[in-house]
């Protein structure tokens, strides 16, 4: 009787056990460092690896694009590197269905663009344009895959797609965890490809 109430009692938690936490990228809270303490930003993922920076033991809205061994690259300055996974908890608040995070913007080089919904309008911004061509957001699209970062906003004459991939936006060693690519309708249709940060 043991045994069978102990199998089905397995059989009942493994889709728990299988399903996925978090997908990358996502955001995390700094967690278990004493209030005098700080957690080390590395440039490599290990302890012997030098210090590059630090966030202070309350950091909260870290976003971590990639997990390698127990460690997360974050960006720091205009660099990246890596912190323990063990001192950061993550937000189960990033990914809702048919949302962005607040932080959510998109960005490219050649030629240099930034794109990031504004209220209820998807506004583009370049050096030619500092105020922005602003275009209503008709939908915010996700895959249907719990917490999957993956984007789609459409707006009037324009459609952001995001997905995760680590990207880089060719200026800087920060690198991202979402690329993008901006199509843009019209007479004359454009083709634009950048990364995107959901850091607030």
């Amino acid at each position: 009787m043991f045994r069978i109430a102990a199998a089905t009692a397995l059989v009942l938690a493994s889709p728990a056990l299988a399903t996925q936490e978090y997908i990358l990228p996502t955001l995390f809270d700094v967690t278990g460092v004493a209030s005098d303490d700080v957690l080390n930003i590395r440039a490599e993922p290990g302890t012997s690896s030098g210090i590059i920076g630090t966030l202070a033991p309350d950091a909260r809205n870290i976003e971590v694009v990639e997990e390698r061994r127990g460690w997360g690259r974050v960006n720091a300055g205009e660099g990246s590197g890596w912190v323990s996974m063990r001192f950061l908890a993550y937000r189960t608040d990033v990914w809702e269905p048919g949302e962005l995070p607040a932080g959510f913007r998109c960005l490219g080089t050649e030629p240099f663009w930034d794109a990031r919904v504004e209220g209820a309008d998807l506004v583009l911004r370049d050096p030619d344009n500092q105020d922005g061509d602003s275009r209503p957001v008709q939908a915010v699209l996700d895959t249907g895959i719990f917490r999957d970062p993956s984007r789609v906003v459409v707006a009037q004459e324009m459609t952001l797609f995001s997905h995760p991939q680590i990207c880089s936006d060719g200026m800087s060693d920060r690198l991202f965890g979402l690329s993008a690519t901006l199509v843009l309708h019209g007479k004359q249709p454009r083709l634009l490809s950048g990364c995107c940060s959901i850091q607030p």
